[in-house]
C-alpha cells in the first residue's frame, strides 16, 4: 500500500505539470496568433504564482489565485478573436482539472515492520593483533657468481626447477685457463729439473768439502742454490694447483638444493668476477624467513608490557599469523625468531624476522605480505560487527532493540578492531541487542520484527549464521 501511495503521489504531481505545460503552450499560440507577446510577459508572472501557491499549499487558494488573476487577465485584456476565447476557456479548464487532482485526497497506508537480523552483543576476551609489512626471502638465498673471467659456454638446468646440491649449472671456455695449467706444467718440470741438477751438485760438493778440497764458500754457494731450486719448484707447483683450481670454476655446481630462478646471462655471454656479476640465485625453500619492521613507540610499549610480571604478552611470539597479497590466510603459524641488534635511524624503526613452514611451497621469495602478532590482550570487553556501526562525521552510532520491538539510536565510543568487529568501549553493555542494518528505511522509533541470529568476530558472512 505505501508503494502504490508513493506512485499515486509522483503520477499526481506528473499530472499537474504537465496540464500546467499544455496550458503554456495552448496560451502561446493563441496570443501569438494576433501578436500577443506584450501578453504573456503581462501573464506569467501570474502563473507562476499559480504554480506557487499548487506547490506550497495545494488547497482552495490556488483556485482562488487563478480565478482572481484569470478575471484581471479578461478585463485588462479584450479577446477579440475566437481562438483567444477558446485558448482562455481551454486554460481555465486545465487549471480547474489540475487543482481537482491535486485536492484528491492521497491515500495513506500503513507498512508493516521490516524484518530485520539482531544480534545480542558479545562480552569476552579479545586478543588485539597489530598487522606489520614484511617482505619473505629462503631459508638460504644464494647467489652464484663466477670466480673466472669467459665466455658461458652452456646451460644445464632448467629455469624454475629443483636443482640438487653440486648439479652443474654452467659452464665457462675453460681455453684461456687450460693454456694457464699448460703453462704452470712446463714452469713445474723446469724447476724440478733444476731443482735435481742443484741437488746433485751439492752432493759431490759436501764430502770435498769435509776433507779441505773444496772451500767452504764454494759449499755455502751449491746449497744455497739447491734451496732456491726447491723453492722455485714449490712455487711452481703452487701455480700448477692454482690454475687447475681455476679450471674446475669453469664448472659451476650448484651450492645447495633448493629451487633456481632465471638466468641473467645466455650462452656466448662474457662474464668476470665480481660482486655485481650474478648469474642466478637459488633459494632454499624449506623454511622462509619473513623480514618487518615496528617503529620505535610500538617496539617500547610492547617491550614494557612483555616484561610485566603476569603479562598477558608472553608466548605470543610464538603464535604469528601471516596475511598473502589477495588477503588469504596462510595455514602455517609462524614465530619470530630474533630482532636486530638496533633502531635503524633513517627509518625510527626496528626488525624483527618470523620463521615459517612451507611444505607445499606457496610461499616464494620476494613476496609483501602482512604479519599479525597479539600485540594487546583486553578481558571482558564488549564486541560487536563493525557493519551493525553507522558513522556520520566522526559520530557512530547502533540501533538498539528496545521495548516493544522498536529501534533507539545509540551513540557509542568504538575502540580498536578486532577481525572483522569494533571492541565498544562506551554505550553497550551486555545483554543489549542491536540491529545489523543494512537498509535505509530503518530510523529511530522505526518498530520492526526482530529476527536474531548467532554472529562471532571473524565470521565471514552473517547471512549464512545460524537462526536460532
Amino acid at each position: 500500500m505505501a508503494i502504490q501511495s508513493k506512485i499515486l503521489k509522483n503520477l499526481n504531481t506528473f499530472l499537474y505539470f504537465f496540464s500546467l505545460d499544455i496550458a503554456i503552450f495552448v496560451t502561446k499560440v493563441s496570443y501569438l496568433c494576433k501578436g500577443g507577446l506584450s501578453f504573456l510577459s503581462f501573464y506569467m508572472p501570474y502563473l507562476q504564482r499559480v504554480v506557487f501557491y499548487f506547490y506550497k499549499r495545494r488547497g482552495w487558494e490556488i483556485l482562488y489565485v487563478f480565478l482572481t488573476n484569470y478575471y484581471i487577465f479578461t478585463k485588462k485584456i479584450k479577446l477579440t478573436m475566437k481562438v483567444s476565447n477558446i485558448a482562455s476557456k481551454l486554460l481555465l479548464l486545465i487549471v480547474i482539472l489540475t487543482f481537482l487532482s491535486s485536492c484528491k485526497k492521497e491515500v495513506v497506508s500503513k507498512s508493516n515492520p521490516l524484518e530485520v537480523e539482531v544480534i545480542e552483543v558479545l562480552q569476552q576476551d579479545v586478543r588485539l593483533e597489530s598487522e606489520y609489512t614484511g617482505q619473505t626471502f629462503g631459508q638460504s638465498d644464494i647467489q652464484i657468481n663466477p670466480r673466472v673471467d669467459g665466455v658461458i659456454e652452456s646451460l644445464n638446468f632448467k629455469e624454475g626447477s629443483i636443482v640438487k646440491k653440486g648439479e652443474l649449472l654452467y659452464t665457462i671456455d675453460p681455453l684461456q685457463i687450460q693454456t694457464r695449467v699448460s703453462q704452470a706444467q712446463g714452469a713445474l718440470a723446469e724447476s724440478q729439473a733444476s731443482l735435481s741438477k742443484t741437488k746433485s751438485d751439492l752432493d759431490m760438493v759436501e764430502p770435498l768439502a769435509k776433507i779441505n778440497a773444496l772451500s767452504q764458500r764454494e759449499l755455502i754457494a751449491a746449497k744455497e742454490a739447491y734451496n732456491a731450486s726447491l723453492a722455485r719448484m714449490r712455487a711452481s707447483s703452487a701455480s700448477l694447483e692454482n690454475a687447475r683450481i681455476e679450471l674446475s670454476y669453469c664448472k659451476i655446481t650448484a651450492p645447495i638444493t633448493g629451487l633456481i630462478g632465471i638466468s641473467k646471462v645466455r650462452v656466448g655471454d662474457y662474464v668476470k668476477p665480481g660482486a655485481l656479476s650474478v648469474l642466478n640465485t637459488i633459494s632454499d625453500m624449506g623454511d622462509v624467513r619473513v623480514r618487518f619492521t615496528v617503529s620505535e613507540q610500538e617496539f617500547l610499549r610492547i617491550f614494557r608490557e612483555f616484561n610485566k610480571k603476569d603479562s598477558s604478552l608472553k608466548g605470543v611470539g610464538e603464535s604469528v599469523t601471516l596475511k598473502l597479497s589477495d588477503d588469504s590466510i596462510y595455514p602455517q603459524v609462524g614465530k619470530v625468531s630474533f630482532a636486530d641488534r638496533q633502531i635503524d635511524p633513517s627509518t625510527g624503526a626496528i626488525t624483527f624476522e618470523a620463521v615459517f613452514a612451507n611444505p607445499d611451497k606457496l610461499l616464494r621469495p620476494g613476496q609483501y605480505v602482512k604479519i599479525g602478532v597479539v600485540s594487546d590482550v583486553r578481558k571482558n570487553v564488549i564486541v560487536i560487527p563493525q557493519r551493525a556501526v553507522i558513522e556520520m562525521q566522526g559520530i557512530y552510532q547502533v540501533y538498539v532493540l528496545g521495548a516493544n520491538n522498536k529501534l533507539e539510536m545509540r551513540i557509542i565510543t568504538p575502540g580498536p578492531s578486532f577481525k572483522d568487529s569494533y571492541v565498544i568501549e562506551d554505550g553497550l553493555k551486555a545483554g543489549d541487542k542491536i540491529a545489523l542494518g543494512g537498509s535505509k528505511l530503518l530510523e529511530n522509533g522505526s518498530l520492526i520484527v526482530p529476527k536474531t541470529v548467532n554472529w562471532q568476530p571473524g565470521q565471514a558472512d552473517a547471512n549464512t549464521a545460524q537462526i536460532k
